[in-house]
C-alpha cells in the first residue's frame, strides 16, 4: 500500500514536471505573441476575455494567468473591472489542458506517444538554434507529461481489487445532493492540496477511468476544482492592495456563482453534456471526454451568463472588500508573491512599467517649463509635487530593475534575455532623464528664489529649446511599446544633433553676454546649467532609442 502511494506521488511529480517544462518552452516559443496579448489589455470585456483565453492556452496554467492579472491590478495597470474579463477567459483557457489530457492520455496507448516524443526531442534540445532547442524542450515536456500520466494510470489499482474502498465510495454515491456536495468539497480540497488544477484534473480523470468514481461524481469534483483553483490567486493577493484582493475575490465569486447554478441544475446539466457527447458516460473509454466536455460547457455557460454583468460583479467585490482608507499607491508595487514561473508574462508587465517611467520623464520636463515660464507665483507647492515625481521615478527604477532581474532568473528564451538586458539599460537611462528633469526644476526654482533675471529673448530661447527636448521625449515614449524602426533611428540622430547645435549656439551667446556685462554672470551660469541638463536629456533619449532598437 505504501509503495503504491509513493508510486502515485512520483507519477504526479513526473506529470507536473512535464507540464512545467512544456509550459516554459511554449512561453519561450511564443514570447512575443504573449507580450503582444498583454499589451492589448483594454476595458473592452470581450478583448479581455480573448486575452485571458489566449494567454492561458499558451502558458497552460490558469493559476499563473490569474496571479499575473492580480499583479497587474496590484500595480494599477488594470482596473478590477478590466481584470474580470481576463479572468473569465483564463477559466475557459484552462479547459484546453483537460481536452489534451483526456483525448491523448486516455484514447491512445501512451507508451506509443510518450517515449517516441522524448526520443525526437532529445537531439533538438542540444541544437545551437534557440527555436529548435525550445521546440525540443516543448516536445520533451509533452512526452514527460504523458509518461507521468501513464505511470499514474498504471499505479492506481482497479477499485474491484479494493472492496473496502469500493464500499466507501458506494456509500457516498447516488445520494443526490449529498453526494454532489461531498464530491464538490473533495474536488476543492484536492485542488488546494496539490496547488494545480491540471494535476487535480489528471487525478480525477484517472479515478474516473479506473472506475473509482462515476460520471456524476466526476462532474461534482470538477466543480470543486473550479473553486479550488481560485485559492492560489487569493493567497497571492493577501500581500497586495485593496484592488488586488478585489480582483482575486472576483475570480472566486465568478466561479462560485457558476457552481451554485450548476449544482441547482446538476442532474439536468450533466445529462445535457452526456446527450451532446457520443458514447456511454459509464464506459471507462468515454468518461474522460465527457468530463472534458462538462468542464468546457460549464465555464462557457458561466461566461455567457455573467459577461454582461462585469460592472455589477466589480461593484459587488468592492462592497465585499471595502476601501480601508489606504493611501493610494503613487508608484507601481512589484511583490515577489506575484512573480509566477512565467518569465514571458513577467517581461510583459515590466514593459508596461517602463512606459510609466517614460511618462514620468515627460511630466518632470513639462513641470520645469511651467515653472520657468511662470515666475510670478509661489512655486513651493508645485516643486513639492515634482519632487514626489522624482522620488517615484527612483522607486520605480529600483523596483523595475529588481523585477527584470527576477524575470531573467526564470527560464526565458534567448531573445527575451536580450529584451531584459535592453530594458535594464532603458530603465537606467530613463532614471537619468528624470534626474536631469528634476535638476531643471530646481534651477527654475532657484532662478525664482534668487531673482535671477534673464533677457526676454533668452527666456523665449529656453522655451523653444524645451519644446525640441519634449518632442524627443514624446518620440521615444511612443516607441517603448511599439518598437523602433530603422527610419526612427535616423530621426533620433537628427533630433539629437539639433539639440547639440542649439545648446552650443545658445551657450556661445550666453558667454558673449557675460563678457559684455559682468553683472549677469550668476544668471547666465544658471542658464548654462539649464542648457547642459537639456542636452544631457537629449543624449539619454538617444541612448533609450538605441536600447529599444536592440530590444526589438
Amino acid at each position: 500500500m505504501f509503495g503504491t502511494i509513493l508510486t502515485i506521488l512520483g507519477s504526479l511529480g513526473l506529470f507536473l514536471f512535464g507540464m512545467k517544462v512544456m509550459s516554459e518552452a511554449l512561453q519561450k516559443l511564443s514570447g512575443e505573441r504573449l507580450r503582444g496579448m498583454m499589451r492589448t489589455m483594454t476595458s473592452n470585456r470581450f478583448v479581455g476575455l480573448g486575452t485571458g483565453f489566449g494567454v492561458t492556452c499558451l502558458v497552460q496554467s490558469s493559476s499563473a494567468t490569474t496571479v499575473m492579472i492580480v499583479s497587474f491590478v496590484n500595480a494599477s495597470l488594470l482596473t478590477v473591472t478590466e481584470a474580470i474579463g481576463m479572468i473569465m477567459g483564463a477559466n475557459l483557457g484552462t479547459t484546453t489542458t483537460f481536452w489534451i489530457v483526456s483525448f491523448l492520455g486516455f484514447k491512445f496507448s501512451i507508451s506509443a506517444i510518450a517515449l517516441p516524443m522524448i526520443g525526437v526531442a532529445l537531439p533538438l534540445i542540444f541544437s545551437r538554434r534557440p527555436k529548435l532547442r525550445d521546440t525540443g524542450e516543448f516536445i520533451m515536456g509533452f512526452g514527460i507529461l504523458f509518461l507521468g500520466l501513464m505511470f499514474l494510470k498504471d499505479s492506481v489499482p482497479d477499485i474491484r481489487n479494493s472492496p473496502e474502498v469500493l464500499e466507501f465510495v458506494q456509500d457516498y454515491t447516488g445520494r443526490g445532493l449529498v453526494s454532489v456536495l461531498f464530491f464538490f468539497i473533495f474536488g476543492t480540497i484536492l485542488t488546494v492540496a496539490v496547488q494545480s488544477s491540471s494535476v487535480a484534473g489528471a487525478i480525477t480523470l484517472t479515478m474516473a477511468y479506473k472506475g473509482w468514481i462515476d460520471y456524476p461524481s466526476a462532474c461534482a469534483i470538477i466543480l470543486g476544482e473550479n473553486v479550488g483553483t481560485t485559492i492560489t490567486a487569493n493567497i497571492a493577493a493577501m500581500g497586495g492592495n485593496t484592488n488586488a484582493k478585489r480582483a482575486a475575490l472576483a475570480h472566486f465569486v465568478f466561479n462560485i456563482i457558476g457552481v451554485i447554478w450548476a449544482i441547482a441544475l446538476f442532474t439536468q446539466f450533466a445529462d445535457l453534456v452526456d446527450w451532446i457527447m457520443p458514447g456511454d458516460a459509464g464506459s471507462s473509454s468515454n468518461i474522460p471526454l465527457h468530463m472534458a466536455a462538462f468542464h468546457t460547457l460549464f465555464n462557457l455557460t458561466n461566461i455567457i451568463l455573467l459577461i454582461g454583468f462585469v460592472s455589477q460583479l466589480g461593484r459587488l467585490v468592492e462592497r465585499l472588500v471595502p476601501d480601508r482608507h489606504q493611501k493610494a499607491a503613487d508608484h507601481v508595487v512589484h511583490d515577489s508573491a506575484f512573480l509566477p514561473q512565467t518569465g514571458e508574462l513577467s517581461i510583459a508587465e515590466a514593459e508596461r512599467d517602463v512606459q510609466r517611467m517614460g511618462k514620468l520623464t515627460h511630466d518632470l520636463m513639462t513641470g520645469f517649463v511651467e515653472l520657468f515660464l511662470n515666475p510670478d507665483k509661489d512655486l513651493s507647492d508645485r516643486v513639492r509635487e515634482l519632487k514626489k515625481l522624482e522620488e517615484e521615478s527612483d522607486r520605480l527604477a529600483f523596483q523595475t530593475t529588481s523585477y527584470l532581474l527576477k524575470c531573467s532568473a526564470n527560464r526565458v528564451s534567448e531573445s527575451s534575455m536580450h529584451k531584459v538586458t535592453a530594458m535594464l539599460r532603458v530603465v537606467a537611462e530613463l532614471e537619468d532623464i528624470c534626474d536631469c528633469g528634476y535638476r531643471l526644476v530646481m534651477l527654475a526654482e532657484r532662478k525664482y528664489r534668487k531673482r535671477r533675471v534673464l533677457p526676454p529673448e533668452t527666456i523665449k530661447q529656453v522655451e523653444q529649446f524645451s519644446q525640441i527636448v519634449l518632442q524627443f521625449m514624446d518620440f521615444y515614449a511612443a516607441r517603448i511599446s511599439r518598437g523602433v524602426a530603422t527610419q526612427d533611428m535616423e530621426t533620433a540622430y537628427q533630433l539629437e544633433n539639433t539639440i547639440d547645435r542649439f545648446r552650443k549656439e545658445l551657450r556661445r551667446e550666453s558667454l558673449k553676454r557675460m563678457s559684455a556685462s559682468g553683472e549677469t554672470v550668476k544668471a547666465e551660469m544658471l542658464y548654462i546649467d539649464m542648457l547642459n541638463n537639456m542636452e544631457s536629456i537629449g543624449n539619454h533619449s538617444l541612448n533609450v532609442l538605441q536600447a529599444l532598437r536592440h530590444r526589438d
